[in-house]
């Protein structure tokens, strides 16, 4: 057993890459979800032009990243080369996103070749690594096919050491796929680590991996973020209400909000889910602890997590198919039962006003209510 297994064991999320990077969970697109090989140099200029002409920029969406395919081959000394055709100018598109006042990131694979069968990084790290910094890349994003069965925990760190000698800040997310554990190795690796397969834009594909991803919450941090992959929503696959809690369980676990859909073409709901700021103010907490499960009562649950002006973020969520009565015991998220509490509703951005012991409400088939409550001082009580 290694050491950083053995540290990762007994103290679990407490290392963590020290590049000055992702202290809240990184924000905005990634273009697979919705175009997966469709991707060019005009698409991420227009989309790039609607993050910030649609306002998703201003709540925090920054990152606009190119996923699979860009790649087109190597030049004779081992230059990464993109596709000539779909990006003819790569450090021109990162200079043309910058200007928006936006960051750039890119996709690459720790092995020969990606996911796609593009030329991957594998024995090219330090060449792709000089190559994105010269371009002016902001996000790498790590994949993970063609190996060659190396063990992970040796390849993944050539690219840190790698984008870490180039003197640019560069996010670096390891898509490992939760294969052998990253949770417990890759916070000393990555800014971020994926721990599930791919989702797709259904029910039951997110929901399981919001059920993988909970059971390594102790072991993100500041820093460091456990990655259940990206938002479908917009997509089409799942009810507005599916997507509310998609993006309700996303936020309470500190997990990347990387917008999968095609921000041109965005419609008003899936907008008003996408910047609604209460809830973007969980996933950005400035004190970085997942939020977890704390209760299941057969197809109920309750989430729950600690925020850093000593309030909670709560969940109810109803994966039943029937409409639910769903109640969270303040015992249930690290309170006294006998306390007072406001109760704050963010999805219909309301006061509830103050409750003693509990908060019970009527959830929707997939649903969920999210709440921030935070406890009423005597004093407060008083006036």
């Amino acid at each position: 057993m290694s050491a950083i297994l053995i540290l990762s064991l007994l103290f679990g999320g407490v290392l963590s890459l020290n590049n000055g990077l992702g202290r809240t969970p990184q924000m905005g697109w990634n273009s697979w979800n919705h175009f997966k090989c469709n991707v060019s140099d005009q698409l991420i200029r227009a989309t790039a032009d609607a993050i910030v002409s649609k306002g998703l920029d201003k709540h925090g969406y920054v990152y606009v990243n190119i996923d699979d395919c860009w790649a087109g081959s190597r030049a004779s000394d081992g230059t990464i080369i993109p596709d000539p055709k779909a990006f003819p100018d790569m450090t021109a598109l990162a200079s043309y996103v910058h200007s928006k006042g936006l960051k750039f990131g890119l996709y690459s694979d720790a092995g020969e070749k990606t996911c796609a069968g593009r030329p991957g990084s594998l024995n090219h790290e330090v060449s792709d690594a000089n190559t994105y910094a010269k371009w002016g890349v902001d996000y790498l994003k790590y994949d993970n096919c063609n190996n060659d069965s190396i063990n992970p925990e040796i390849r993944y760190p050539v690219m840190r050491n790698a984008l870490n000698k180039t003197g640019r800040p560069i996010f670096f997310s390891v898509c490992e796929w939760g294969k052998e554990i990253p949770a417990i190795w890759a916070p000393i690796v990555g800014n971020s680590w994926r721990t599930t397969g791919d989702i797709k834009d259904e029910w039951n594909s997110m929901i399981y991996r919001a059920d993988e991803n909970d059971e390594w919450w102790r072991y993100a941090g500041l820093g460091g973020w456990n990655d259940p992959d990206m938002l479908e929503v917009g997509n089409g696959g799942m009810s507005t209400t599916e997507y509310e809690t998609h993006f309700s369980l996303w936020a309470i676990m500190k997990a990347p909000l990387l917008i999968g859909c095609d921000v041109r073409n965005i419609d008003s709901e899936t907008l008003r889910i996408l910047t609604n700021d209460e809830i973007i103010s969980i996933s950005q907490d400035k004190l970085g602890v997942q939020g977890n499960k704390r209760k299941i009562s057969g197809s109920t649950e309750v989430w729950a997590g600690p925020l850093a002006d000593g309030s909670k973020a709560v969940i109810l969520l109803n994966r039943g198919t029937e409409m639910a009565t769903i109640t969270a015991e303040w015992s249930d998220i690290g309170l006294d039962n006998t306390m007072t509490a406001a109760v704050r509703d963010l999805w219909a951005h309301k006061d509830l006003g103050t409750m003693v012991g509990r908060v019970s409400a009527s959830v929707p088939s997939h649903g969920v209510a999210m709440y921030r409550i935070s406890l009423v001082m005597p004093q407060e009580r008083q006036i």
